[in-house]
């Protein structure tokens, strides 16, 4: 029962951790208490951009006639077929994963683990009522829904994402609170399925993070479907009520500048966040360094204030996105092995899954004008890339690239599909700090969509 190496957590930082620690000669062991592949194969990338691919063919053959194509018959979706598509996704997907790790050597546990702390150099890990030993320890728990305080919540019947990923059926109406990404891409799904849709949200726009006019687009162009948008809008209370059919509905109270109010609706989704799981699992019998708002402090290398302890993913709090994680996985495990490498945070992507997409690399303008970085904006519209135009009848689009004085590219955002297919090329530029100048020598194949960065340059 003794490794080289322990992982707690099997998302995708810890499963890629895994496998890369057992390729280098390590002997592994990997704890996972509910599924390998972590929230997102299980509960969130994965079975979300299933079902939103369900709703982007809906909309597209809504919207055949626009390209010449007739469909003869009323088209019709199941939302329990969709429902039970994204099961066989997620199952493929997170065997396929387990098979991986599995093939690399790696011991994998598959019962909840509780670091009981360091003993002669040893981390010690129980689990199942056994007792593993370790030289390192990579900590990747990974995150839950923020659930927040508000009065009358606990009496509620509400959907977090786990819920809305497996209702087969649809609601009439929808309030989701918070308009973040979760929040954006289960509005973008229900709405595209015929729900009405109401998104409230604290700030003066969704999206928070991301460039703030590209979301206003993308924004107004949701509000044009129908989904009512609800800015610097407080939740202040939840009840239930009877509809006129006696069917169970949630009133939502709110306040803004406009005064107090409500939304009522058959459903209510709470998505305004995630917050790093840091306890529950004995991490504080080794009382690593934390950062003001709670995250495990890292350095370059991924090593926490512990010698021989390492934390990966979500717990950093540097980024919550699965391939932030991959990433910082990889530098964990290239650390123990001696490998020389530096965990870079310059160039992470950010995509959101709407229809249109929106992506983002780099600064924004508000990080920019924040940190009191000079710089100068290049704007241009989607329809300056000719295969955007093929592929998007009658949709708008922008492309948004931040250079600093001398050209070095410090940013891109792009609102139109496929952002975030497209968004790599941009980041590549960031990553490697390229000028304006360097960037355009690259040649780009003709006609795609990514030409609309050399258009822009």
């Amino acid at each position: 029962m003794r490794y080289d190496i322990a992982i707690v957590g099997g998302g995708p930082a810890g499963y890629t951790a895994a496998e890369r620690a057992a390729a280098g000669g390590l002997k592994t062991v990997l704890f996972e208490k509910k599924a390998i592949g972590g929230v997102c194969l299980n509960e969130g990338c994965i079975p979300t951009k299933t079902l939103l691919y369900s709703a982007k063919l809906w909309d597209t053959m809504k919207g055949a006639a626009k390209y010449g194509i007739t469909v003869p018959d009323a088209p019709a979706f199941d939302m329990g077929k969709i429902i039970d598509r994204k099961d066989k996704v997620v199952k493929k997907l997170t065997g396929g994963v387990k098979m991986t790790v599995g093939s690399y050597g790696v011991a994998i546990v598959e019962k909840e683990a509780v670091i009981a702390g360091e003993e002669n150099g040893m981390f010690r890990i129980v689990a199942g009522g056994e007792t593993y030993e370790a030289t390192y320890l990579l900590v990747c728990t990974g995150s839950d829904t923020v659930i927040p305080p508000i009065p009358g919540l606990s009496d509620t019947d509400y959907w977090t994402s786990k819920e809305a990923l497996e209702s087969k059926e649809l609601p009439r109406s929808l309030v989701i609170i918070g308009g973040g990404v979760i929040g954006m891409e289960f509005a973008s799904f229900f709405n595209s399925l015929g729900v009405e849709v109401t998104v409230i949200e604290m700030l003066d726009e969704i999206l928070g993070g991301m460039d703030k006019e590209l979301s206003a687009m993308l924004r107004a162009e949701y509000a044009k479907r129908g989904i009512k948008f609800m800015l610097n809008t407080k939740v202040v209370s939840l009840d239930g009520s009877a509809g006129e059919n006696g069917e169970t509905q949630v009133r939502v109270n709110y306040e803004n500048a406009e005064g107090t109010g409500f939304s009522v609706a058959e459903k209510l989704l709470m998505s305004v966040g995630r917050r790093p799981v840091t306890k529950g699992f004995g991490l504080e019998n080794l009382n690593p360094e934390k950062t003001e708002r709670g995250n495990i402090r890292v350095d370059g290398q991924m090593r926490t204030s512990v010698t021989g302890v390492y934390a990966c993913g979500d717990l950093t709090g540097f980024s919550l996105l699965a391939h932030t994680a991959v990433r910082e996985a990889e530098v964990a495990v290239h650390a123990v092995l001696g490998k020389k490498d530096c965990m870079s945070y310059r160039a992470i992507p950010g995509v959101v899954y709407t229809n249109p997409e929106i992506a983002g690399v780099g600064d924004t303008e508000e990080a920019l004008q924040k940190k009191g970085i000079p710089y100068r904006t290049v704007k241009l519209p989607m329809a300056y890339s000719g295969r955007f135009v093929a592929e998007n009848e009658g949709v708008n689009g922008m492309c948004k690239l931040l250079l600093a004085e001398d050209d070095t590219v410090l940013g891109a955002h792009v609102l139109g599909n496929p952002a975030s297919e497209i968004i790599t090329l941009a980041g590549m530029a960031v990553e490697l700090k390229l000028t304006a100048a360097e960037w355009k020598k690259i040649v780009f194949p003709h006609p795609t969509v990514g030409e609309i960065f050399k258009e822009a340059l």
